[in-house]
């Protein structure tokens, strides 16, 4: 799989229709070699999580992207909300913490 990032947003838009959609490559953040695809941090919100638990919307997410997990994705870490949460969210989640793995130097 070439671009890890682009497929799993053409995935979760094809599959989700989301209102907002974020993928960050968060690998360059992590103990691997450079361009490694490996890390990604995903927040999805769609009406298509309304009336659905969290478990199961992540094990939606998992299953849209089963191809990427089973490559060179290391870690995925999901965000998921129908519109309603996130407008009582703020519009925003927490930062990723650093990795401590990471060789800083």
């Amino acid at each position: 799989m070439q671009d890890v990032k682009a497929f799993i947003e053409q995935q979760l838009t094809d599959e989700l229709a989301p209102v907002y959609l974020s993928v960050l490559d968060e690998s360059h953040m992590h103990n691997v070699p450079p361009g490694a695809q490996s890390h990604f941090n995903v927040t999805v919100v769609t009406d298509a999580f309304n009336d659905v638990r969290r478990v199961a919307r992540h094990q939606r997410v998992n299953g849209l992207l089963a191809e990427a997990l089973q490559g060179s994705v290391h870690a995925l870490a999901l965000h998921t909300f129908t519109p309603d949460e996130w407008e009582a969210r703020g519009g925003s989640v927490n930062a990723s913490p650093n990795c401590l793995g990471k060789n800083n130097g």
